[in-house]
């Protein structure tokens, strides 16, 4: 059985991650080394499908392979979609979740909730997030990410 400890690991270690790779935006070679270990130990696209709809996507919504998630994350330094800007390189110098709810199972679980992204500047932005992650030989990778802007009743 999944344990909740399990999940929140999986997310300080995501959270952690995309921090990391902010900070190595000025080393490019180190950068995208980085973010393909990233993708490969905290995602499942060696496992199968992975539903991977990112936020700040509208012309293409859903990646579901590892380079077009790499594109997400580092563009320019790796670019294979025109419209990613490099989503990871903001920086961010901190990530939180805040959980709405978990579901935990034997093999799998999902996490639901927002998440706080923290720019060099303070400035915070709130993102919706659902994630599900399977197990594989002990460790959680995430085969269902998706983030969103709130609704705005204004736009």
């Amino acid at each position: 059985m999944i344990t909740k400890s399990q999940v929140l690991a999986a997310q300080q270690e995501w959270a952690d991650g995309i921090v990391k790779i902010g900070s190595l935006k000025h080393n490019s070679l180190h950068c995208e080394h980085f973010t393909n270990e990233f993708l490969d130990k905290l995602y499942a696209f060696d496992l199968g499908e992975v539903l991977f709809k990112p936020t700040k996507c509208h012309v293409e919504q859903f990646r579901p392979t590892k380079i077009k998630a790499l594109s997400y994350f580092i563009a320019p330094q790796y670019c294979a979609l025109p419209e990613d800007h490099g989503f990871a390189l903001q920086p961010w110098i901190k990530v939180a979740f805040i959980n709405a709810h978990i579901i935990l199972e034997s093999s799998r679980a999902i996490a639901m909730g927002n998440y706080y992204f923290t720019d060099e500047h303070k400035n915070q932005v709130k993102v919706e997030y659902t994630f599900g992650y399977r197990e594989h030989h002990g460790a959680l990778k995430i085969d269902l990410h998706h983030s969103s802007l709130p609704y705005d009743p204004s736009r």
